[in-house]
């Protein structure tokens, strides 16, 4: 039987509404997981919610409330979802001190490395010239990367230079206890984080292999991976 990879569910203030986008269902679904969507919901479900999945996948979105990892507002944050930020970081802590796989993308790198008792920058325009916000077709690989030669990351991608995807302007600042930097940007901005423990089972990336796993097999790895280490802790 597939494994269950729930993913977290985005949220429109205005609207009310939970969403997802499409690419994140197809990913999961090709590389032979059976994809659930995550709504937040009050943090005492999260124990059920956990159990309930084999896999998680912490998905891009919204701005993260920067109370959550000691600071004030400052100009250029953006919108922020407060009842998705309070959920996922919950998670994030349960994840973190559990066995099962996790992969966050984007906004997921960066609450996965808070939830750990790490830091953000707000807004990085403040701290690097470089675009990360790319003007290209989303599948489009916009920069190059350099990755660790001995991390988790390399040895699912199996190449230390690849380019990726970029619509952020925030980034990881500290990757927070737990966790280890294990790919960059040429500006230095973390690309990439995960466990520090050999056996750890947390990824984390900040471009979106979603938007292109179709494309680049760098892409389609990470999710192969994910759904192969939740077969493996369901058996």
């Amino acid at each position: 039987m597939r494994p269950i990879i729930g993913i977290t569910a985005g949220f429109k203030n205005q609207e009310n509404k939970f969403y997802l986008s499409e690419y994140y269902i197809n990913a999961i679904e090709h590389a032979g997981g059976t994809p659930i969507i995550l709504p937040a919901v009050m943090t005492g479900l999260i124990p059920q919610i956990y159990d309930m999945v084999d896999g998680i996948i912490f998905s891009g979105g919204s701005d993260v409330d920067p109370s959550f990892f000691g600071q004030n507002p400052l100009r250029g944050l953006g919108e922020i979802t407060p009842n998705r930020d309070q959920f996922e970081l919950f998670l994030a802590k349960k994840a973190i001190g559990g066995n099962k796989p996790v992969l966050g993308i984007c906004r997921g790198m960066q609450v996965i490395s808070i939830a750990a008792g790490g830091t953000i920058y707000q807004d990085i325009s403040e701290i690097t010239r470089q675009e990360h916000r790319q003007k290209a077709p989303k599948w489009y690989p916009y920069h190059e990367i350099k990755i660790e030669q001995e991390s988790k990351v390399y040895g699912i991608i199996g190449r230390n230079r690849i380019k990726v995807n970029s619509f952020h302007h925030q980034a990881v600042k500290e990757p927070g206890s737990l966790l280890k930097a294990s790919a960059w940007a040429e500006d230095g901005l973390i690309e990439a984080v995960e466990s520090i423990s050999e056996d750890g089972n947390i990824i984390g990336v900040q471009w979106h292999p979603e938007c292109y796993w179709d494309r680049e097999k760098s892409s389609i790895v990470l999710f192969e991976n994910l759904v192969q280490k939740a077969s493996e802790y369901k058996e």
